[in-house]
């Protein structure tokens, strides 16, 4: 039952007593998927049992776009790195687009060490003009 954080396997103890001895790889997929989300939509100083944790206000980007884009890959990378132990050689690719979207596209290719395997992930992210990112797996 390692593939899911804490308050959810507390949560799901209730509702199935009988999964406590089986692992599913696509809820720790699901699990890490989901606390990536909620990590990388805070906003740094927000929260404060951890000052660095969260992504750092990158509303000046486009002052320092493209230059500013390598910070922003590093600052997730660092971020998952610190704060989803799930995962393991984490790497964060930006992806261009053509079209003129005002949007940055991220690649997140990482592997999921589970007790018994290891499972090799890929997300895509999405940070908007207001900064808010939507990561689907």
């Amino acid at each position: 039952m390692r593939e899911q954080r804490l308050l959810e396997r507390l949560k799901s103890w209730e509702n199935e007593p009988g999964r406590r001895t089986r692992e599913d790889s696509g809820r720790i997929i699901n699990s890490v998927l989901s606390h990536l989300q909620r990590v990388l939509n805070t906003k740094m100083g927000n929260v404060q049992i951890a000052d660095d944790f969260g992504l750092p206000d990158f509303t000046d980007l486009i002052y320092n776009y493209p230059e500013a884009v390598r910070g922003l890959e590093r600052s997730i990378q660092v971020m998952i790195q610190k704060y989803e132990p799930r995962l393991r050689l984490v790497r964060v690719r930006f992806v261009p687009q053509e079209d003129a979207r005002l949007a940055l596209d991220f690649q997140i290719t990482a592997e999921i060490d589970n007790e018994n395997e290891k499972i090799p992930v890929l997300f895509e992210s999405q940070m908007d003009t207001n900064g808010r990112v939507k990561i689907k797996g």
